[in-house]
Parts: C-alpha cells; sequence; structure tokens
C-alpha cells in the first residue's frame, strides 16, 4: 500500500491534535481551604456591684483600752448595731453611718468599766466591684456606768478601716477596726485609748 504525502500529513495531524489542545488547556486551581477557625480567650469582666443604699445591720467584735497613766488597762467583748447610708459614683463610694457598741471592757469589781461608745462617722471606699475596701473617722463618745473622773461621759475621736463584701444584693458582710481617742477625762488630764476589731453584718435596702 502506498502512502501519499497527503496522507502522512493528515495522520500527524490527527495524532499532534490532542497534545496540542492539551498543552492549550488552562491550569486548574486547586480549592482554597477554608482558614481554621481561631479561638477567642474570654474576656474577664470583674462583676459589678451597686453599693448605693441604706443599709442596717449588727456587729460582734473585741476590744481593749487604757489609760495614759496604766490606771486602767482592760480588754473584752464588743457587740452592737450600725445604721448608714452609702452613694456609689462609680470607682468610689461616700457615705455615712452612725453606729452604738456595747462593750465588756473593764473591772466591775472596781467599778471602772466603759459600757458603751457612739459613733459618727464618714466613710470613703474604692468599688472593688463585690468588696468595697473603705477608711473612716468622726466622732465618738464614751459612757460609764460609773463616774471615772468626775463624769460618766467622754468625748473624743475615731478612725480605722474596713473591708464589705456583698454575699448578694442586699446582704453585706465585713470586717472593721477602729482605733479611739479620748483626751482629758472628766477634769482630768489622763487620756484613754481603744482598739476595736469587728465582724459585721448589714442588710442593704
Amino acid at each position: 500500500m502506498k502512502f501519499t504525502t497527503s496522507s502522512i500529513a493528515l495522520a500527524l495531524g490527527v495524532v499532534a491534535a490532542p497534545a496540542f489542545a492539551g498543552g492549550l488547556s488552562m491550569p486548574v486551581a486547586d480549592p482554597v481551604a477554608p482558614a481554621a477557625p481561631v479561638a477567642v480567650a474570654p474576656v474577664a469582666v470583674a462583676p459589678s456591684a451597686d453599693w448605693t443604699g441604706l443599709y442596717v445591720g449588727g456587729q460582734l467584735g473585741y476590744g481593749q483600752a487604757e489609760t495614759d497613766d496604766g490606771a486602767f488597762d482592760e480588754e473584752g467583748a464588743t457587740y452592737g448595731a450600725q445604721l448608714g447610708y452609702n452613694y456609689d459614683f462609680g470607682r468610689y463610694v461616700m457615705g455615712g453611718e452612725i453606729a452604738y457598741v456595747g462593750t465588756e471592757i473593764g473591772d466591775e469589781d472596781a467599778g471602772a468599766e466603759i459600757d458603751g461608745v457612739a459613733t459618727a462617722k464618714l466613710r470613703a471606699g474604692y468599688d472593688a466591684g463585690a468588696f468595697l475596701p473603705y477608711v473612716t473617722a468622726g466622732y465618738a463618745s464614751a459612757y460609764t456606768a460609773d463616774e471615772v473622773a468626775g463624769d460618766d461621759q467622754f468625748d473624743g475621736y475615731v478612725y480605722g478601716a474596713g473591708v464589705d463584701y456583698k454575699v448578694s444584693e442586699n446582704i453585706i458582710v465585713g470586717g472593721e477596726v477602729l482605733q479611739h481617742e479620748f483626751e482629758d477625762l472628766g477634769d482630768s488630764d489622763v487620756d484613754l485609748d481603744a482598739t476595736t476589731a469587728a465582724l459585721r453584718v448589714s442588710y442593704q435596702f
């Protein structure tokens, strides 16, 4: 069988056509895999509390008192009640409180006892969410059943610090340490110092 030039050319064209066509085909891009999700750590948010409001409660503690002349140096239990009001400015809390605390500080046989102490204090605290650390200062008045240095009531001042914690929206527990200063008792030049530490529970309205 004889092949003509045209037959050979046609055969070569048929063979080369698929290869040539394949060489011109557009490359197919690989599908892009979706980006893996990035875990974002939750931002911790401090618990908030509104300290604005009237509160009332009770306290139980211990105290020690002494005069600068050494004639009186006694200690004993304390117990009482407090009534106050706080206003929350956002970061800071301001308030006022009145309290009366009965005491077992003294020598009953010797007739030298501190029967009670009344206080009227201002308070300034830092709103730390459920916690309220604060400082306080104000007026104090001590009472005795028997006259000491010609008097049974002595005026002075008080200062100290404490911390409150909100157990719930209305219940507050805390602790407070106070220093009381009474100068020139009665008609004498004797000074009396008293330190008390108390645990407190209050209800905020």
